[in-house]
């Protein structure tokens, strides 16, 4: 009897962990699209509310916040503008996929990513004559708990911070999450990411910053603000945007 008992009592358990796990995967299935949909409201708002705290740029984009940018996208190796739904299009998601993205060598995977995309987007201001006014470069990184992910918009010089906005985050609440609120976003427009020969300078200090390039790091979530750092340096470096600025400081972009 015992016997029987310890076999129904394993059968029930193993019917009612075999209903659970597929109550688990359906509800993770019907609920991803929400999920997504979020992540782009979210994304679109951080986005319009960056663009509205660079000044003058209010008056370009009217009504129309962030849907008033020029959507391109980029082939990352060799910063030449391709056909595709640039608006649409995920360097994240891309990179997970191997035929649409390639591995990072230690030294190069800065940023903790492991393979990035062949393209990205990025997001243009232009005026009546079509020159930039404003360039949004989305960017991302791995952290303490998460991958951080930010729009870093650069003024016309394509030297100079305008904005950084963090849209998804998940690190740890009132210590990593942090690199979210508007008091660390603002220690970063207005810094110049080159110095005079060029050389790729701006970085988060383990505390405060002492030099023009640096941005002071966050008490208790140095991790988590140190990857900020290392997203901007990565996409700003050769594998990442750096061939698509080199374009366009040299009017080749087309």
């Amino acid at each position: 009897m015992a016997e029987i008992s310890t076999t129904k009592t394993l059968i029930v358990a193993g019917l009612v962990a075999f209903v659970c796990a597929g109550l688990v995967t359906i509800s993770a299935v019907v609920l991803r699209p929400y999920e997504l949909a979020n992540i782009a409201q979210e994304k679109q708002a951080r986005m319009t509310a960056m663009l509205r705290q660079v000044p003058g740029l209010t008056p370009l984009l009217g009504d129309a916040g962030a849907a008033a940018l020029d959507a391109r996208l980029v082939h990352l190796p060799t910063g030449a503008y391709v056909d595709g739904d640039a608006a649409g299009f995920d360097a994240l998601v891309s990179a997970r996929d191997e035929t649409q993205s390639r591995a990072l060598s230690t030294q190069e995977d800065i940023g903790g990513i492991g393979r990035v995309a062949l393209h990205a987007p990025v997001f243009l201001v232009l005026d009546d004559a079509g020159e930039i006014n404003l360039l949004v470069l989305p960017i991302y990184a791995q952290g303490y708990q998460s991958t951080i992910r930010a729009f870093l918009a650069l003024e016309a010089d394509l030297n100079t911070i305008a904005a950084l906005s963090i849209y998804a985050q998940g690190e740890t609440p009132g210590l990593g999450a942090r690199i979210q609120t508007s008091e660390w976003q603002n220690l970063w427009p207005g810094k110049s990411l080159v110095d005079n020969t060029g050389t790729l300078q701006v970085t988060v200090t383990r505390g405060k910053a002492t030099a023009e390039h640096e941005i002071d790091g966050i008490t208790g979530a140095t991790r988590s603000s140190l990857a900020v750092g290392n997203a901007v340096r990565f996409w700003l470096g050769p594998t990442g945007f750096g061939p698509y600025l080199d374009l366009l400081k040299r009017g080749e972009t087309g």
